[in-house]
């Protein structure tokens, strides 16, 4: 039985350790065993800690604790602060990049028991919605190998889908939870922006503006029990980040239980498989009775705007420092970002006023329809490097965020669920709340995945 552990969730896994059903390190060792047998094919593990991981699941074994994720191991992204191994993201430069303290979501889940295991991959500054980069290479999608796992936690990804690690860390600015989720199959939660804290004890401890109001940490895993045993304990304040808060975990019921589906997005089509896809989850939501109603929430097309030019107005600025350490390709995307998000044009006074202003419109639209579904991204997961065909007739990236962005612009909870495979390909659905509102994300997710399933792990697929 050992050697198939790597197929539970973090949770049946903590319970199966606690009853001493197993032991960590019988789980320990097959993910390790796992990750041997499968990363050589989608190359999603970067470093393998499995001395410390070993260690740490022998002292969890010789002790009784209560922790919820006693003697569970798990994955953690390479732009996040892991003591014992380099804060990469991605780049060469920063290969020998140890940082001096954990960060705070790693210090978390070390404190609720769970085991170091293994780092996963990004691309360059995590700053591509695919996973590439000079220092590690590509991540393939373990579905089909020509496309991309997804950015910029793809690592992550594809290490959950394949069962190299049961539950993992990532971050969020413009999909980069939701992005890999949709892309291998799994599900991720995108918190509200300050629910969980996020700081790096490397330079530079303090993030620009775009990061302070749209970045976050959040969990990526197979199930929505471990996203909603991770989100409790990764919530609250840290003192590392002035923007993070300690906020309710549950809110009010809904004065209506209404939910909007989105099955169309201005001047793009979505595929059959995506329409069908909210539409399943929406019939299951009024299966236990939810009102469902196809309709659009405010200003998408504006939404998509602002977080472009919120983005772009801090990589213009950057782009001098950050460009000599990165891959020629992986610049002139960024060129085109800030050529088509020109900050000439949107001026810091306009943008910030009407990004208030659409917050709060959105708060007015979940007044009516507590829940919001829709795709998490408006195409098939792309062939690689189509990110880089630039030009108008080739904004791959801009295209495929069109649903992802009002949770980073917004600072709005959202969950990625898998809801299947079409022609051989997973497809999902994105589950976004108000402020402050993940319950209801998780709770619409649990109710969805119950009549739904999940479609991982799997073996990579050659």
């Amino acid at each position: 039985m050992a050697n198939e552990l790597w197929r539970q969730s973090a949770c049946a896994l903590a319970q199966m350790i606690k009853t001493k059903h197993v032991s960590s390190r019988e789980v320990v060792e097959s993910h390790l065993e796992r990750i041997e047998t499968v990363n050589p094919a989608v190359n999603a593990v970067t470093v393998v800690l499995a001395d410390s991981a070993l260690s740490a699941a022998d002292e969890a074994d010789g002790k009784a604790s209560t922790a919820p994720l006693h003697g569970v191991p798990f994955s953690i992204k390479e732009n996040l602060d892991c003591v014992g191994s380099a804060t990469t993201q991605g780049l060469p430069a920063m290969a020998e990049a140890v940082p001096s303290a954990d960060a705070p979501v790693v210090s978390r889940m070390k404190a609720a028991g769970a085991i170091p295991l293994a780092r996963t991959n990004m691309p360059e500054l995590g700053l591509r919605i695919t996973t590439d980069n000079p220092l590690r290479g590509r991540t393939l999608n373990p579905w089909d190998p020509t496309r991309t796992a997804g950015g910029s936690s793809g690592g992550e990804g594809a290490a959950l889908a394949t069962g190299m690690s049961p539950i993992g860390l990532g971050n969020d600015i413009g999909g980069s939870l939701r992005n890999p989720a949709y892309c291998c199959g799994i599900t991720s939660l995108k918190p509200t922006t300050g629910r969980i804290p996020h700081a790096s004890s490397l330079p530079p401890e303090d993030f620009y503006l775009a990061a302070q109001l749209m970045c976050v940490d959040g969990p990526m895993a197979r199930h929505v029990e471990d996203l909603r045993l991770a989100f409790s304990i990764l919530s609250g304040r840290d003192h590392r980040d002035p923007f993070s808060v300690d906020a309710p975990m549950q809110g009010p019921e809904p004065a209506c239980k209404r939910a909007a589906l989105v099955t169309s997005i201005p001047g793009l089509a979505l595929p059959d498989g995506a329409v069908s896809a909210i539409r399943r989850a929406g019939a299951e939501l009024a299966a236990k009775g939810w009102l469902v109603e196809e309709t659009a929430p405010p200003e998408l097309e504006r939404v998509n705007e602002l977080w472009g030019h919120l983005l772009a107005a801090d990589i213009v600025q950057t782009l001098p420092f950050i460009s000599p350490l990165m891959s020629e390709p992986t610049v002139a995307l960024l060129d085109e970002l800030v050529t088509t998000f020109d900050v000439a044009d949107m001026p810091s006074l306009v943008l910030h006023t009407d990004r208030a202003r659409l917050m709060r419109l959105w708060s007015d639209f979940f007044q009516s329809y507590p829940l919001v579904i829709g795709p998490t991204w408006t195409d098939l997961p792309f062939l690689h490097d189509a990110d880089l065909n630039l030009g108008d007739d080739a904004n791959t990236t801009f295209n495929q965020l069109k649903f992802i962005t009002p949770g980073n612009l917004l600072g709005i909870p959202a969950v990625a669920l898998p809801m299947g495979v079409v022609d051989g390909l997973p497809t999902g659905v994105q589950i976004y709340s108000d402020l402050w509102r993940e319950d209801l994300c998780l709770e619409a997710a649990a109710v969805i995945e119950q009549a739904v399933g999940q479609i991982c792990p799997i073996d990579p697929l050659g």
